[in-house]
């Protein structure tokens, strides 16, 4: 490609608007362009690192068993309602309506359409199992587009489906397209890491791994231990049991040895009364810890909560948070809410800030971590008033214990018992379900096994960002110049660039070299724009192309300059040696692809 054709207009400085490096680095570079909020235009340079992204997907999916087919973008929305996820997806969900007033919605992912198609297609076991994957737009309608293509309105998915006979298939084929992710990421050259996750809309019974591309910008936090393969996302981790405290309804101090007429630590403390405190104007764990001299870990935090329209609470300790996807799992409801201050006064009697446990009449969800407690400091249901010595075991309903809160770093390895949980920032780029039979109980996927019974199939679902793993690229492969393309997703592998279009000899010489690679079947772009030298030098840079050649003053003793652009030094070379020394890191580059 000659870059004097090329629609490639680079950037001096970056929109204001660009917050994140891989944004402003390929708008900079001329990769994309925006249109409109969270939706980009993907110019030449863009579209063939997307191109190669979607290869990569599509070979090891392939390689994996899978069929790729193409579904429509626009669904009837009776679809939607038929599975249940209409009202789940809300307003994310892009609605339209035909002339004739029928509403279809632009998909967002297409679990109903693929099921619908395979209830009409399958109805033996002899045609199962089988893996369907397509690699297309999708479309929902975020409430704030940002960080470029990593939160868009309009982006590149491949998604699959499998349905199987049962849940032993099922597991099969779920690993199968765990091993192609892999796969898939390490040709991508992406730094990732696999992690146990919540389905969240996709749903399902079965398990789910999301794929994290590590990058300080993600929006997922995930917890990961240094001693062993544990890894969740924040949504799904758990902590592991504390030396020395039980993990149900204990209070966790231990006993000591009883002397005649003694009481046990235990006794001594369910001994102690309540004894309410004037708090004026102390709403937060802060200002309670500020004013009454306590650490957080001694206060009993009370939520409440909307269930579906039913007022909870919620309690954990003051120095944790709730985590609301694990309660609304616990509780298996749909809208899960913070109750507003008419909510929590009708159901405590109290205003926002002095709210407690004792005495309430609405259902009272307890973390383990309170209940571990002895006791603690917790709202009176008063306005101005909190109550010391409130202890779980004695003072409060013990009927719903369970893990309600996020995982905070330093907390005990929940698998190995032995390492403490870190905390990493990651991009989803990747996310497998297993959804058992969700979808097709509802949307009729059956078929008739080997003694003619009729069974439902057992289904998994496997998406993968295609659009989002450029920025990933990015975010993890820049410096101060501009992008550094791994070579599997390079625009092209070798910028070939001739310091003066005056001169014959550079010319010359660039122009042979140039056709040699191409001829080689090497992706080569040649610098022949009229431009100074140091803005060739620094588009270079931006652009991020993995060799650079410059044929320049040393052309006349048949000598480039030879750089990588991951490595700072650059090289005064032999022509021939410069050209052996592309054809052997690209010919690398394609080992590593059959690997």
């Amino acid at each position: 490609m000659r870059q004097n054709t090329l629609l490639s207009t680079t950037l001096r400085e970056a929109p204001a608007d660009a917050e994140v490096i891989s944004h402003q680095w390929m708008l900079r570079a001329g990769f994309i362009r925006q249109l409109a909020a969270g939706i980009y235009t993907y110019l030449p340079l863009g579209w063939r690192v997307l191109r190669k992204v979607e290869q990569i997907v599509r070979e090891e999916m392939d390689r994996a068993g899978a069929q790729e087919m193409l579904m429509p973008a626009m669904q009837p929305t009776e679809l939607w309602k038929e599975s249940g996820r209409y009202a789940v997806y809300g307003p994310e969900l892009i609605r339209l309506h035909d002339r004739h007033e029928r509403e279809f919605a632009l998909g967002p992912t297409h679990e109903e359409v693929i099921t619908k198609l395979v209830s009409g297609e399958i109805s033996s076991y002899r045609r199962l199992p089988v893996t369907l994957y397509q690699i297309q737009t999708k479309f929902r309608d975020e409430r704030r587009p940002r960080f470029g293509l990593l939160r868009g309105r309009e982006f590149l998915m491949k998604d699959a489906y499998s349905f199987d006979a049962d849940w032993a298939g099922l597991d099969q084929t779920y690993w199968k397209m765990y091993d192609a992710y892999q796969r898939i990421f390490n040709r991508c050259a992406l730094k990732y890491r696999p992690v146990e996750a919540d389905a969240g809309a996709i749903g399902g019974e079965g398990g789910t791994h999301e794929f994290m591309a590590l990058a300080d910008i993600g929006e997922d936090t995930i917890a990961v231990c240094p001693h062993c393969e544990y890894a969740a996302n924040i949504e799904k981790a758990v902590a592991g049991a504390v030396a020395g405290t039980g993990t149900g309804i204990g209070i966790g101090t231990g006993t000591v040895p009883q002397t005649p007429g003694s009481l046990t630590v235990e006794q001594e403390d369910l001994a102690q009364e309540q004894e309410k405190i004037h708090t004026p104007g102390i709403r937060t764990i802060d200002q309670l810890v500020q004013a009454l001299g306590v650490e957080a870990n001694e206060i009993i935090k009370t939520l409440i909560y909307t269930a579906d329209g039913q007022a909870i609470a919620v309690l954990v300790r003051g120095d944790h948070e709730v985590n609301e996807i694990k309660v609304k799992n616990v509780l298996s409801v749909e809208n899960l809410e913070i109750a507003n201050a008419e909510v929590v006064a009708k159901a405590t009697g109290a205003p926002v800030g002095f709210v407690g446990p004792v005495g309430l009449t609405i259902p009272v969800f307890m973390d383990r971590g309170v209940a571990d407690m002895s006791r603690g400091i917790a709202g009176a249901n008063e306005q101005d008033y909190h109550i010391r010595n409130v202890q779980p075991k004695r003072d409060l309903s013990l009927e719903h214990i369970g893990d309600f809160r996020n995982v905070v770093e330093g907390d005990i390895c929940p698998r190995c018992e032995e390492g403490s949980l870190q905390f990493y920032r990651g991009i989803e780029v990747g996310h497998v379900f297993k959804l058992g039979t969700k979808y097709s109980e509802k949307l009729g996927a059956r078929f008739l096994d080997a003694s003619g019974s009729e069974q439902v199939m057992i289904m998994g679902c496997y998406g993968i960002g295609v659009s989002r793993i450029l920025s990933a690229i990015v975010e993890q492969n820049q410096d101060e110049q501009g992008i550094i393309w791994p070579m599997a997703l390079a625009p092209f592998q070798v910028h070939v660039i001739p310091v003066s279009l005056k001169d014959e000899i550079q010319m010359k010489t660039a122009e042979e070299l140039y056709q040699r690679l191409v001829d080689c079947g090497i992706e080569v772009l040649l610098d022949d724009r009229d431009e100074r030298p140091g803005v060739k030098f620094k588009d270079s840079d931006l652009i991020g192309i993995p060799i650079r050649i410059v044929v320049g003053k040393h052309a006349a003793e048949g000598n480039v300059e030879f750089k990588e652009r991951a490595r700072a030094e650059q090289k005064i070379m032999k022509l021939e040696d410069a050209f052996s020394c592309v054809v052997e890191l690209v010919k690398a580059s394609r080992v590593q692809k059959s690997l």
